[in-house]
């Protein structure tokens, strides 16, 4: 893929649609596009994040251990992010995240990805859209487990 077809492909993620061009090249070069196969571990719960992945094409499943297992807890698919709240909270990764179908992610590592959320307001705002909208999902699933 060109550096064009990159930036292209960046600027129809809604995270990153209002970066300029410069900062979409910037990312893309500071990034690693990547393709995981069915049944590959993006990240495993428990460990340390190192990374976040914007999904560029394809979908992957999260899971949850619970005392009688993996959990599915839910899909995600092109356009949305995984893995950024053991970087942006600072803590071990909160669940698994596995390719549901072959993928193509864009990695970008903690450092970079913190240094786009401090120079970028727009970015820093949609990620905390996007944590506030996990919790809000994950409250409410609580709730009607317990229903």
């Amino acid at each position: 893929m060109s550096m064009i077809e990159e930036v292209e492909a960046l600027r129809n993620i809604p995270l990153f649609s209002s970066l300029d061009d410069s900062r979409l090249k910037l990312l893309s070069f500071t990034s690693e596009w990547v393709v995981y196969q069915p049944g590959d571990n993006l990240c495993i719960e428990g460990e340390k994040g190192e990374e976040a992945f914007v999904i560029m094409e394809g979908d992957v499943d999260i899971y949850v251990n619970t005392k009688s297992g993996p959990l599915l807890v839910t899909t995600h698919g092109a356009g949305e992010i995984v893995g950024e709240t053991a970087i942006v909270c600072d803590v071990p990764r909160t669940a698994t995240v596995m390719a549901a179908t072959e993928l193509v992610v864009l990695k970008i590592t903690k450092d970079v990805f913190m240094q786009l959320i401090e120079g970028c307001p727009e970015v820093a705002v949609a990620v905390i859209r996007e944590l506030a909208m996990r919790v809000n999902d994950g409250v409410r699933m609580a709730l009607r487990d317990a229903e």
